[in-house]
């Protein structure tokens, strides 16, 4: 990867002159605000080497979730710390943009005593759908039967049904790339049903139907711009620019939104990719690439537990990989436990307590930190203003900070939008820019499956020409070329119902001819009534057929 890591910027080099209680700003750390304690400001940092322990910025809408992802996002980048996030709202665009000196963000520096300088950081945008930034592509391989039974809300024996196809195709050496090699190895699977449930176990065509009418869902939703190739290189995610800062992957999910469980599943597919293709690195002394997950309770909403048990590994093993997962919720309680408790860097913004089910969530998020004596956590969390947290890090040591009230460092980016026009030109000079642009179509099951039917329908073909009268004759009694009778084979092919009516006329003719030699032999009236008599009772029941 390009760059070498810059130096921490000037706003968090300046705090740190500050000789105030927790003062520890430098270049392994990235500030996050500043507290207000008896002694004056001090500030909330958060360690690079601890970073990868993953975290959670949780509050209420329009109490300064994204503006504090943002502050966030631009420390990793100046740290040298690749960023990737999901831009629901567009808002996170303007990172990309110097800052314009918004007067709430100039007052908040002033107020916790750090220079307002406007920045913009190395941006590359992404959109599942390509409209709004470089597409991101994976092959149906790649997404696997789990993730996209998820993605297409089967039941269970839906699912059993497609893990036979994803194992047929693995023997088969089948390429499952886009919708169509699926939709075509689905077809294989109803095709061959009967084989395959002696090998498999039961696989009903009815199940497969079911898949098909998902599948088509998916297509409608404009799934099938993601599935494909040239997939997603997970490395691309990772780059520095020039002067060593992180880059800030920025995925455009204003229009993804509109299909969650979509946007649930690539987020957790390139999870698993990153655990799958990064090596061991234990604790770095900074991560190799910080994952914020936007919207977070849509990856757990309706999961069966075996999705739950696979999230919860990754989460809990992807950090020796070195990547710090960051969740973004409105609220503690959308995380099953087991995903909460390995999150050691905290944000929590405020919380409204209307209702049981938010008094709850105040009191698990109250619960979850380490207490501070100099106030009540609990009813702290109601009463925080904009812009302002609940912070706690993890030391150096690894154990959770003591909590305190903090006010966030505002942005140095715009906050809010990049225009169109900004947005296309950072595209258009992106150091990814025609990589993913063009989808590519290589030879694949679709193609693979296609060209065996062609070759079975041609080798029949050439069958049915060479065999002539006998071989017609044989099908229809069950033996030679033509094989067995409709009740033992099924529907008839198109070439054996055109061999059909090609010999039925061949043997009528055969037959009349028959019957008149008879006659002639035997004589009169009688003759002819006695030869097609014989006649019928040799190849009526052929002729019937």
């Amino acid at each position: 990867m390009p760059g070498l890591a810059r130096a921490a910027p000037a706003r968090q080099n300046a705090a740190s002159d500050n000789d105030t209680p927790g003062g520890e700003v430098s270049d392994d750390s990235i500030l996050i605000g500043k507290s207000r304690r008896d002694d004056g400001l001090a500030e909330e940092t958060l360690l690079l080497r601890r970073a990868n322990r993953h975290g959670l910025v949780a509050g209420a809408t329009g109490t300064g979730k994204t503006v504090t992802l943002q502050t966030l996002a631009e420390g990793f980048s100046n740290a040298g710390v690749p960023v990737f996030a999901a831009d629901i709202k567009g808002d996170l665009s303007g990172v990309s943009q110097p800052g314009d000196s918004k007067k709430p963000f100039v007052e908040r520096a002033a107020e916790i005593g750090i220079p307002y300088a406007p920045d913009d950081y190395p941006v590359v945008f992404w959109d599942l759908f390509g409209r709004k930034g470089h597409p991101i592509r994976a092959t149906v391989s790649e997404i696997g039967p789990l993730l996209l039974s998820r993605l297409l809300d089967l039941n269970d024996t839906q699912e059993g049904v497609l893990n036979i196809a994803f194992r047929l195709a693995d023997e088969e050496g089948l390429l499952l790339l886009d919708l169509k090699d699926l939709r075509s190895l689905l077809a294989f699977v109803a095709e061959n049903a009967k084989q395959l449930s002696s090998v498999y176990g039961n696989v009903s065509k009815a199940s497969v139907g079911a898949i098909q009418r998902q599948l088509l869902v998916l297509e409608n939703q404009g799934g099938e711009a993601f599935l494909g190739e040239p997939a997603l290189d997970i490395r691309d995610l990772m780059r520095t620019d020039r002067t060593g800062r992180g880059t800030i992957n920025l995925l455009a999910a204003e229009e993804l939104m509109a299909t969650p469980r979509l946007y649930a599943t690539f987020l957790l597919w390139l999870l698993s990719e990153l655990f799958e293709t990064l090596p061991e690195v234990g604790d770095p002394d900074k991560p190799v690439l910080v994952f914020f997950f936007d919207e977070a309770h849509l990856l757990f909403d309706d999961a069966p537990k075996v999705l739950l048990d696979t999230i919860e590994r990754v989460v809990r093993l992807i950090r020796s990989k070195g990547v710090g997962v960051y969740f973004v919720t409105q609220n503690p309680l959308d995380l099953p436990d087991e995903v909460l408790g390995q999150l050691g860097n905290r944000v929590q913004h405020a919380l409204r307590a209307f209702t049981p089910r938010d008094q709850r969530a105040v009191r698990a998020a109250a619960e979850t930190f380490r207490q501070n004596e100099t106030f009540a956590v609990a009813t702290a969390i109601t009463e925080l203003r904009v812009g302002e947290a609940l912070v706690s890090t993890l030391d150096a040591k690894g154990a959770p900070r003591v909590v305190e009230r903090t006010l966030v460092a505002p942005p140095m980016a715009r906050v809010g939008p990049a225009t169109d026009t900004e947005r296309d030109r950072i595209v258009r000079t992106s150091p990814l820019a025609g990589r993913y642009d063009t989808s590519v179509d290589r030879e694949s099951a679709y193609e693979i499956l296609a060209r065996r039917a062609e070759e079975a329908l041609r080798e029949e073909t050439i069958s049915e020409e060479k065999g002539g009268l006998l071989d017609a004759l044989g099908g229809f009694f069950g033996v030679g070329n033509g094989g067995g009778s409709r009740g033992s084979r099924g529907r008839l092919t198109t070439g054996q119902r055109v061999a059909r009516e090609v010999t039925r006329t061949v043997v009528n003719r055969v037959a009349g001819q028959a019957a008149a030699d008879i006659g002639r032999a035997i004589g009169g009236r009688t003759g002819s009534t006695v030869g097609r008599a014989i006649v019928r009772g040799m190849l009526g029941g052929m002729l019937r057929r």
